[in-house]
């Protein structure tokens, strides 16, 4: 009964959203400012383009890595002591950033960033779901994700405020996000560790066993459909939004298109939807409509999107503030990947199930739209591979179960 009295905005919400906010940050900081710190250390243009893609695979593969390791070490040591591990190591790495000088030491530090990011989101939703009443966990996981969401546009307005015209305080952005991390490292001191974590601890069970997901099917299909779920996110950020200015230039839209204005949009929106689905899932006690309603948002949005020959940029951005709305469903599709696993493996597959989905960025969706380039062109290779991501995507919601108010006291065997 005590458990139904925790309220929505207590600490480990709080402090959850905070610590979300500066990995969002963070995350996506290399991407806004990528052209002026590269510029500052040396590299043509040519060269900025080549080695920024490479920074961006970098650290996706220490996002993919790192959300393994975290998401083990989560069922096996505890979920606070992966948020104090993986927050020490990406404001530490984040800090480091503003010191590099070669283009070698920027992708160390980027893959090291990498790596502790990766820990955040899945462990402080796990807690978080473990700690609050069955009937409000979506809620409070969405807060996380929806106030944590809104690092992106920080960063952006950071880029703005501090970044000069010769890329000058660039290196003080990166100073910025360690610090936010150190100060969340103190506001964490306060938040207790999950009851059923605890009483799971000291219990004959194996913990954190990554290869159980691949060991029983029921278990692997779940876990695959979890992830897949996602494609759409990283279609919309990964492809339309981030080179928007050359999807413009295809359907001849007027002015000037800024991609780093259109992620800012988008995630603004994204942050709105993230709020807005965990009332629409309590409102639909159910988790899956209220994907449906999202995803499907998502596809009118791209459909939109691919229709905006002769328009205007205002008109684009208006776009990617609908496609940011319907892609707003990352709290809750990993709210669902972590309440249908038991409190053993729970972190494990919250904390691997988001950066599976990030690094299906650079093995699926950029993969699959540059393949159908060559033979469709750019605009048609674009509407194509979304249609294929998008059909994968309703099928693993289709075949995904319902989560809503499940009791998630229980183990795998």
């Amino acid at each position: 009964m005590e458990q139904k009295k925790i309220p929505l905005f207590n600490l480990a919400v709080i402090v959850g959203a905070l610590g979300y906010f500066v990995d969002v940050y963070d995350l996506l900081l290399f991407s806004i400012i990528r052209v002026p710190s590269l510029k500052s250390i040396g590299l043509s243009a040519d060269d900025i383009a080549k080695k920024g893609a490479d920074i961006i695979s970098t650290q996706m593969i220490g996002l993919l890595i790192g959300g393994i390791i975290w998401g083990v070490l989560g069922d096996k040591l505890g979920r606070l002591r992966v948020l104090f591990a993986s927050i020490i190591l990406y404001s530490l790495g984040s800090i480091a950033n503003g010191f590099v000088h070669t283009a070698g030491q920027y992708e160390l530090m980027r893959f090291i960033t990498g790596l502790g990011l990766a820990g955040e989101l899945g462990a402080g939703i796990t807690l978080v779901s473990e700690i609050m009443p069955k009937e409000r966990r979506g809620l409070a996981t969405s807060l996380v994700a929806g106030i944590g969401l809104s690092g992106a546009v920080f960063a952006y307005f950071i880029r703005v405020w501090l970044v000069g015209p010769d890329g000058e305080g660039w290196r003080t952005c990166y100073f910025i996000g360690g610090g936010l991390g150190f100060v969340l490292l103190f506001l964490r001191v306060g938040v207790l560790e999950s009851g059923m974590y605890k009483n799971l601890e000291h219990a004959s069970v194996s913990r954190g066993n990554f290869f159980m997901l691949f060991t029983n099917g029921k278990r692997l299909k779940k876990y695959l459909t979890a992830i897949l779920i996602a494609l759409p996110n990283w279609y919309v950020i990964g492809v339309l939004i981030t080179f928007s200015d050359k999807f413009a230039k295809e359907m001849d839209v007027k002015g000037a298109v800024d991609p780093g204005k259109g992620i800012m949009v988008a995630y603004a929106a994204i942050s709105v939807g993230d709020i807005a689905i965990g009332f629409i899932s309590q409102w639909f006690r159910s988790r899956k409509r209220s994907l449906w309603l999202f995803h499907i948002i998502t596809a009118f949005a791209v459909v939109w999107y691919f229709n905006l020959q002769g328009a205007t940029s205002a008109t684009l951005y208006w776009v990617c503030l609908f496609l940011g709305l319907g892609t707003g469903f990352w709290a809750m599709f990993v709210t669902m990947a972590a309440e249908q696993f038991g409190t053993n493996i729970r972190a494990t597959v919250a904390t691997t199930v988001p950066n599976m989905a990030r690094g299906s960025l650079s093995v699926v969706v950029l993969p699959l739209f540059k393949a159908l380039i060559p033979s469709q062109g750019y605009f048609k290779a674009g509407w194509v591979a979304g249609i294929i991501i998008f059909a994968v995507a309703f099928v693993a919601l289709a075949m995904t179960e319902e989560t809503f108010g499940k009791d998630l006291n229980y183990i795998e065997a």
